[in-house]
């Protein structure tokens, strides 16, 4: 298929520094696919409330993304938009917002995350009569699942179609549960459906082990990497953080826990990245101090784009869907 106009655009005018290097991770992602290799998205930050799922959703429907790792934010924030949609504000002069502006938007309810507001009412606490029904069946049960299984299980249910305010093709989290796309949360708790989950547990509503840990994910993700490398398994990881930490440990764990000599480094890594090397970040690393801990190759192909992940994601998705 021919590429449309924006990637034409990007291939004519993207051609130094940091649009270079968007261009050049963006084609090495395609040879991955085109060579049969898999691929991982990691996504940190508030990719979700920026609406990624408007282009994302697109490239899981189209099988350019294998697995995905995202933080408990991002796993529910999609979901509160999908629900909420009409109630979030955006608030475009939010650096010149003074404490006392901030603590009237908190008396109104809305959380902010940098120019967007997320309702608490009709995101946070919609979705958690729902989810609290879900995970307490399992709880009476006894049976146990990660915390994407419980968000796929209340998608696929269809109790929240009636909240629906955008068109369901934009919510990436419903097209990954359509294919039941494996998913990697780590640090869950760490989330507003994390935090409610703790006080169910504090309250003796719920077990504690209802909800598979972090620990179980590294298993999953030990069992399926392996499975899954044959042509190789490239990394585009979005932002930093433990989204992009814990998922990329699992080759030096299998190659120097697990003494799985055989295991295959990741075939490709791209990050886009606004954190500072010399600061000493894991998130700021370029990609050749992963060298060091077992994690690329030497010949792994490498990319990092220091540039804002709302701007440079949608426009690498684009040029793999030929728009």
């Amino acid at each position: 298929m021919s590429k449309g106009p924006i990637s034409q655009f990007i291939e004519k005018h993207y051609l130094h520094f940091n649009s270079a290097s968007l261009v050049d991770a963006a084609k090495a992602y395609e040879q991955q696919l085109a060579n049969g290799a898999k691929m991982m998205v990691s996504m940190a930050g508030a990719m979700s409330t920026a609406e990624i799922g408007k282009i994302f959703a697109e490239i899981i429907r189209q099988d350019k993304v294998q697995i995905i790792s995202c933080t408990g934010a991002n796993l529910e924030e999609d979901i509160m938009n999908l629900v909420a949609h009409s109630h979030y504000e955006r608030v475009p002069n939010y650096r010149d917002l003074t404490p006392e502006d901030e603590w009237a938007l908190l008396e109104r309810g809305l959380n902010r995350v940098t120019d967007t507001c997320i309702p608490e009412h009709e995101a946070f606490r919609r979705l958690q009569k729902h989810i609290y029904k879900i995970w307490k069946d399992a709880d009476d049960k006894g049976e146990r699942y990660f915390p994407h299984e419980f968000m796929y299980k209340m998608l696929l249910s269809g109790v929240l179609e009636e909240y629906y305010e955008i068109d369901l093709k934009d919510s990436w989290m419903y097209a990954a549960a359509e294919k039941n796309l494996p998913i990697i949360v780590p640090g869950w708790e760490d989330s507003t459906m994390g935090n409610i989950f703790a006080s169910y547990v504090i309250k003796g509503d719920l077990k504690a082990s209802t909800m598979k840990s972090g620990i179980e994910y590294m298993t999953f993700l030990a069992d399926w990497y392996p499975k899954n490398s044959e042509n190789g398994i490239g990394f585009f990881q979005i932002g930093g953080g433990i989204a992009g930490d814990f998922p990329i440990c699992v080759v030096p764990m299998l190659y120097q826990d697990m003494e799985m000599h055989n295991i295959p480094f990741w075939s490709y890594f791209c990050q886009i990245s606004d954190s500072t090397t010399s600061y000493g970040s894991y998130s700021g690393a370029v990609p050749n101090e992963k060298i060091t801990w077992g994690k690329l190759d030497i010949t792994t192909p490498k990319f990092i784009i220091e540039s804002d992940a709302t701007i440079v994601a949608p426009l690498i998705f684009a040029y793999l869907l030929d728009l």
